[in-house]
């Protein structure tokens, strides 16, 4: 019943996404810079928590837009009811509904559905992840100058040492595709199906991650903080391979070795 209601919960989102994308709506922007919030982004989060709480009244929830829903439950439902809302506010097709469950502090299941491409990722501890239903698996690049990376950049402190211009800046200037898609779900789950070798980002927030972390371990990839160790949906900074180029990304990132 848990996954069928993971399931069920993100396709209702997502069928908001698809009814408000490329329409007309209203977006507010919440504190900092570009940080856009959406009508759209209202419609999917309630569409997702009216299902989760249809089936579980009890479980705790944590979402982007509404903040905590607190229970005395084991459960939590992490939600990110449009991962990439600023490609969304721009009629770009790549974000995405993105939702954790977490159980006793562990994620256990996570599902990430990008409806515009028809490409529903899900994971369940121990039992890896699929894309369709169909089995994925992290790539074979076993040398960082020849992988394709992704990060984001955060709109605050981007200028800091070692911040996110000098690390994309040693990886460019080596010739290493970094690419940026907008949607840290998305780039979790594109690492997690091989189309990326790595992903790295210095600022997430626990509902950016906590599906896409699962994916990625699921199907055999690594993920870490950026001091390499193992990574918790409530860390900022997080780095995630193929796990055959992760050291050398984070000798990278921490400036021990160059390319």
């Amino acid at each position: 019943m848990l996954k069928n209601t993971l399931i069920s919960a993100t396709k209702a989102g997502a069928a908001e996404i698809q009814r408000f994308f490329n329409n007309n709506f209203k977006i507010s922007n919440k504190e900092g810079v570009n940080n856009l919030v959406t009508e759209a982004d209202h419609a999917s989060e309630k569409a997702i928590i009216e299902v989760i709480k249809g089936a579980f009244p009890d479980h705790y929830i944590l979402s982007e837009e509404a903040g905590e829903i607190v229970q005395d439950s084991s459960y939590k439902w992490i939600i990110d009811p449009i991962d990439g809302t600023v490609n969304f506010a721009h009629g770009i097709p790549l974000n995405c509904v993105s939702i954790g469950i977490e159980y006793k502090g562990e994620i256990v299941m996570g599902a990430v559905y990008n409806p515009h491409m028809n490409e529903f990722f899900i994971a369940e501890k121990g039992k890896g992840a699929t894309l369709n239903d169909k089995p994925i698996r992290v790539s074979d690049e076993t040398q960082a100058i020849k992988a394709c990376l992704v990060t984001g950049f955060p709109y605050t402190y981007i200028n800091l040492p070692n911040g996110p211009l000098e690390i994309f800046g040693r990886f460019i200037r080596k010739g290493v595709p970094v690419r940026r898609l907008g949607s840290a779900a998305i780039d979790l789950c594109w690492v997690a199906s091989g189309r990326f070798d790595g992903f790295y980002e210095h600022k997430l927030e626990t509902w950016d991650s906590a599906a896409g972390y699962l994916i990625v371990k699921e199907a055999g990839g690594r993920v870490t903080d950026f001091a390499g160790k193992e990574f918790s949906h409530y860390q900022k900074q997080l780095v995630a391979t193929n796990g055959k180029i992760h050291d050398e990304i984070l000798d990278v990132i921490n400036e021990r070795k160059e390319l």
